[in-house]
């Protein structure tokens, strides 16, 4: 006898927050698109290395900025018989897209600032009071970006990875409006190479914890905080139930868990008895354990049974 159960917190494992997401991604995408036009004119104007870095950063963010928005769209598609859970693990990949690009732009801004310290390669700022202009023109935007974020970041890895992306560009302003404001007090445009390094030790960090948890999801590692012999030892108590096997637990998308198990049941359990251990299983997997899960799928079966498969099972 098998049992699938549904959460009834996210019908069909379609997010109900999917369109309050995607225009909060395209307020973002068009603030940074803003900033970015900006940038380019300023590093052209001021001839600032420093400023046409950050517009070239900016410009790797607005893509991963428009891939998560495309991401929230396709994700309120209702799940059909192609893509039975739809296309929710797609903000899992979005986000491991979106933390491999920050990394190898953290790495890059790490060697450019050892270049430009020891290897010669600074160059002279035209006008650093025009650089701090744009610089605080480009924090201000990114601040308006964090805000139309914040609220959300936590709700999926594709808006974790969009408000990271953001949170770092902000980052890259304060260094140009510090490196501006160091450069008119001191004359000294090394602060600017020493910033930009201190920024990417700074970012490379998030972009590997969170390269990390998508990758636990790709890997369909079980959940982080569940004890498998821990559910295993409290389904095992559930009367009538004589053991588990075969017991694995991952999860689909960010707050989508999901688990299957054999459950070997007493020979002469009758259907009344099945449904009263199916029900205390299903309480038990969403009330007793950190990680809530709603989404299980049991097969339950006669002590004794054999099959074909049998030999295939996971002890």
């Amino acid at each position: 006898m098998a049992h699938v159960h549904g959460s009834g917190s996210v019908p069909d494992g379609v997010s109900p927050d999917g369109r309050g997401h995607q225009r909060r991604l395209m307020a973002t995408l068009a603030l940074t698109g803003s900033v970015f036009v900006a940038e380019v004119v300023g590093a052209i104007v001021t001839g600032s290395l420093a400023l046409l870095v950050d517009a070239g950063h900016m410009l790797t963010d607005m893509s991963v900025l428009a891939a998560s928005a495309v991401t929230a769209v396709l994700m309120r598609r209702r799940p059909n018989g192609t893509r039975t859970w739809g296309w929710s693990r797609l903000e899992v990949i979005t986000a491991a897209e979106g933390a491999t690009v920050l990394l190898f732009v953290g790495v890059y801004a790490l060697v450019e600032a050892g270049m430009r310290l020891f290897g010669g390669r600074g160059e002279d700022v035209h006008d650093a009071r025009l650089l701090l202009c744009f610089g605080i023109l480009g924090l201000a935007a990114n601040c308006g970006s964090m805000l139309v974020l914040a609220s959300n970041r936590e709700d999926n890895m594709n808006m974790k990875a969009a408000f990271l992306e953001v949170l770092n560009d902000a980052l890259g302003s304060v260094a140009v409006v510090v490196s501006a404001v160091v450069m008119m007090a001191t004359g000294w445009s090394g602060f600017d190479a020493m910033a930009g390094g201190l920024i990417a030790l700074l970012m490379i960090p998030r972009a590997v914890r969170l390269l990390v948890s998508a990758g636990r999801v790709l890997l369909e590692e079980t959940p982080e905080g569940l004890d498998l012999d821990e559910v295993r030892r409290h389904l095992e108590g559930v009367p009538h139930v004589v053991a588990v096997h075969d017991l694995h637990a991952s999860t689909v998308a960010t707050g989508m868990p999901i688990l299957t198990a054999h459950v070997v049941v007493d020979r002469d359990v009758t259907m009344r008895q099945a449904g009263d251990v199916l029900e205390r299983m299903q309480d038990c997997l969403r009330e007793h354990f950190p990680v809530s899960i709603g989404h299980t799928t049991f097969q339950l079966e006669p002590e004794g049974y054999d099959s074909p498969s049998a030999e295939q099972l996971h002890a």
